[in-house]
């Protein structure tokens, strides 16, 4: 179950990690493999207390994607271009402007979040 009060300060991701729900720490562990096996450059780091990977090492704040977990679902932040691409596909999950919400009682959908990794990382590297 999620913490109640303000979040604390983690060292690392392991440590955000083993902070939360066991059932969280499973689709957490998945989904950050999924994004090292698409991104294995991805500079792993802690922002605004959650999880982030940069897709360019040491790059900017939008060159980010971040997870973070919650009482009943892991948010994932590929970032708005990526959501609203894959907007349909996404259409049986709860979605934000940048984010999307995968319920932890639900298979991650590893597909066609490996597409929308690399749509992310195409992006930000024609950016470049």
């Amino acid at each position: 179950m999620a913490q109640k009060g303000p979040m604390p300060n983690f060292e690392t991701m392991e440590d955000y990690i083993a902070s939360q729900s066991e059932d969280a720490q499973k689709v957490l562990k998945e989904l950050r493999s999924l994004i090292k096996e698409v991104i294995p450059e991805a500079e792993e780091i802690l922002n605004y207390k959650i999880p982030c990977f940069n897709i360019i090492p040491g790059g900017k704040i939008e060159q980010q994607i971040m997870m973070a977990a919650y009482a009943k679902f892991i948010g994932f932040y590929p970032f708005p271009s990526t959501i609203k691409k894959f907007s349909h596909e996404l259409k049986e999950y709860k979605k934000g402007k940048g984010s999307v919400q995968f319920p932890l009682n639900k298979p991650l959908p590893k597909e066609l979040i490996k597409r929308m990794l690399k749509f992310r990382k195409s992006e930000i590297i024609k950016q470049i």
